[in-house]
């Protein structure tokens, strides 16, 4: 059996939690794979609402058990509030015993956190657009082997371990931004929260996913972000820090190549982006803000506004060709009702051609977008269940990107709900 990836296409936001959700009831485990608390996915059903930061968006079911993989760094803090939100609502994942966090997972310091927001405070105009949540620093202290992982909180050493870090990260922030800063009221919130952690399995989950697999069991493996994003394939600097695309399942649930199954790429019928960074599409105008307020495109973690724009399809191509997307979700189909035209960016003129992928140097020249001219749809596609409700202009739309992107759209979504998804026929 074989692990399916689900992840984004675009710079985030597509909507991956929700699929999730819809699919996490045909799959044994779901596992996030990649990333941190700056994840913001969104799940809506029965009347109710729900941001996951941390924690796989599978946990709504009693048969599926949830991984927090390797790959994935962990605010002690902030994995304890989501699971205090999820207990008052009714959902105490201790006692429904369906999340284990991988022991070789990374944690996010208190002081990670201030060296993030000291970084882009140095950085002035030209900073990244960080969330603040420490995840930049977090890597760069895993990347330079000096981190500490979920496992060491289990070890007898673990506050010598925690202070020699904090030590060097509060010389850094004193040498490098002038900052003496108080945390003692985090640490003591990050201390407390370890011990609520430490109360769940705690697994070698390269051993974990791999005897799912040897057993015949149906694994998922969540992305967060956008593969645009990727610290190496994305539009850098101006990305996230660890690698977004299918092969960051690989490392970060510690799976095999030949384990990967379905590569389920999701992607909105147009193109949204948060922070600074290229984005060719964008629709800095009437018309980009009427996106951002029919598609409620504020950041579901930070509250911040999403720049929109029409959707790029080199950008999307690239994405299908590093991830090899197998099966694609178009979500939020449903904002785009009522515009008579809607626009798709088919190739770039850059540097005085015309081409259709993604240049080395999109951060520093800026290309400009060839659009085409597309009939939109004025019904409300809100409520429709069947596959003979979906409106021709809408359906000639997904045609068209199928001609564009050599990949048919499996699934549609109508809706945040998750019964507002439809499944096409391929």
């Amino acid at each position: 059996m074989a692990v399916d990836v689900l992840l984004g296409l675009q710079w985030g936001d597509e909507g991956k939690g929700k699929i999730v959700d819809v699919l996490a009831a045909d799959y044994d485990l779901i596992a996030r794979f990649q990333g941190g608390p700056n994840a913001g996915h969104t799940l809506e059903f029965d009347g109710q609402k729900f941001v996951l930061n941390t924690i796989p968006s599978g946990i709504f079911f009693d048969n599926t058990l949830n991984l927090i993989g390797n790959g994935v760094v962990i605010d002690p803090i902030t994995l304890k509030k989501e699971l205090d939100k999820l207990k008052a609502a009714g959902h105490d994942l201790l006692a429904k015993k369906n999340l284990v966090i991988a022991k070789k997972a990374h944690l996010i310091l208190p002081t990670h956190q201030l060296l993030d927001a000291a970084s882009e405070k140095k950085m002035g105009d030209g900073k990244i657009g960080s969330t603040l949540k420490g995840i930049g620093p977090t890597y760069m202290d895993k990347t330079g082997r000096n981190g500490l992982r979920i496992g060491d909180i289990t070890l007898p050493d673990f506050k010598e371990r925690y202070q020699k870090l904090v030590s060097k990260h509060t010389s850094m922030l004193q040498a490098l931004y002038g900052e003496v800063v108080d945390f003692a009221e985090r640490e003591a919130a990050f201390f407390e929260a370890l011990d609520v952690i430490k109360q769940f399995p705690l697994v070698d989950s390269e051993h974990f996913v791999n005897d799912y697999i040897r057993k015949g069991k149906k694994v998922l493996a969540e992305g967060a972000q956008g593969a645009m994003l990727d610290i190496d394939f994305g539009s850098y600097p101006f990305v996230t820090s660890s690698n977004t695309t299918s092969a960051g399942a690989c490392t970060g649930l510690g799976i095999a190549p030949s384990q990967i199954g379905e590569v389920i790429g999701i992607f909105k019928a147009y193109c949204t982006r948060v922070g600074g960074g290229p984005f060719p599409t964008e629709l800095d105008n009437e018309t980009g803000e009427e996106l951002r307020k029919l598609g409620h495109e504020f950041g579901a973690t930070t509250g911040r506004p999403r720049r929109t724009g029409w959707i790029d399809l080199p950008a999307l191509k690239y994405a299908i060709m590093l991830n090899g997307v197998t099966q694609l979700v178009m979500t939020k189909a449903d904002v785009l009702s009522g515009f008579e035209k809607i626009y798709a960016c088919t190739h770039y003129n850059y540097n005085g051609e015309v081409i259709d992928y993604m240049p080395y140097d999109i951060c520093t020249i800026s290309p400009e977008p060839v659009l085409q001219e597309i009939e939109g749809w004025n019904e409300d596609i809100t409520g429709i269940t069947q596959l003979d409700q979906i409106p021709a202009s809408l359906n000639n739309y997904m045609l068209f990107l199928k001609e564009q992107l050599g990949v048919p759209v499996k699934y549609l979504s109508v809706g945040p709900d998750r019964v507002q998804t439809l499944v096409l026929p391929v």
